[in-house]
């Protein structure tokens, strides 16, 4: 594993996950979505994370920077889809990232991605970045994430919220990871610029101008809306990066390549960016 590049512009922190289809898996998580999405617009990109050894994920990141924890077993999951309801079963989980994880030579890189997916990124991670320097975007489902005795998988608030809130530049949720209004309130406080999402509905902005305006999306017929939120954080933090900190505009942009993303199917299509900007 090569970890030598003049820069990287983007970098993301979380499991690969196998996702459970008919006959199969197919590549999952938050990092494989933003990685994509970020090479796709011509970032160099790099991504750690933990798999077996055997999970080859060269065909899944191609010319992607990666560093890769050892695993017992990779991390799967089980999405059933009833209309926009998802019902979430975890199977096994790979190992936790910890921040002798993460090579020196990517603590430079100008957007970091936290994208959990199953509690795996060690919150002291955070600590190797700096928001004043770098892009530190947060999407905190995973560390929201627990699950039973029998894999079912349920949202939880998470104790290190405020300390990895306070340290990040942008701070991506769903609605659909709220457990009440007082969730989205304590958020609101802690993070400097929140924002989000509302599935076809587009998302809401929160910074301290902006309190709670709606940025809508354009209507989509989607087919697979797998990967959407990934991708709407990848695009919103490399637009807030490049547009000189423009969040209502990043938001915008989000909405656009989130809104084509739900109407394609294969991982390849869903990160196609189309060269209208």
């Amino acid at each position: 594993m090569s970890h030598h590049i003049a820069k990287i512009e983007y970098l993301a922190i979380g499991n690969v996950a196998r996702d459970v289809v008919p006959g199969g898996y197919k590549p999952g998580g938050t990092a494989v979505y933003a990685a994509r999405l970020a090479q796709a617009l011509g970032l160099s990109t790099a991504v750690v994370t933990s798999t077996r050894p055997d999970y080859d994920l060269s065909h899944i990141l191609p010319h992607t920077l990666l560093h890769n924890v050892p695993a017992q077993a990779d991390t799967i999951f089980d999405n059933n889809y009833d209309g926009n309801q998802r019902t979430q079963t975890v199977q096994s989980v790979a190992e936790t990232i910890r921040a002798t994880d993460i090579p020196a030579a990517w603590h430079t890189a100008e957007i970091v991605h936290f994208g959990p997916i199953a509690n795996e990124i060690e919150p002291a991670v955070i600590e190797l970045f700096d928001r004043n320097e770098q892009i530190v975007g947060l999407t905190p489902q995973g560390w929201m994430r627990r699950w039973d005795d029998h894999g079912r998988v349920y949202a939880q608030p998470f104790p290190a919220a405020e300390y990895l809130l306070r340290r990040a530049t942008l701070v991506v949720i769903s609605e659909e990871d709220l457990l009440d209004q007082e969730m989205l309130t304590h958020y609101r406080a802690g993070a400097d610029i929140l924002v989000m999402t509302q599935s076809a509905a587009g998302c809401r902005v929160f910074t301290k101008e902006h309190d709670g305006q709606q940025i809508t999306a354009v209507a989509q017929h989607p087919t697979d809306p797998t990967g959407a939120g990934d991708i709407f954080a990848a695009a919103l933090f490399i637009r807030y990066a490049q547009n000189g900190h423009n969040i209502l505009e990043a938001a915008a942009y989000a909405n656009q390549l989130a809104a084509y993303s739900v109407t394609q199917t294969s991982l390849a299509a869903k990160v196609k960016v189309r060269s209208e900007k």
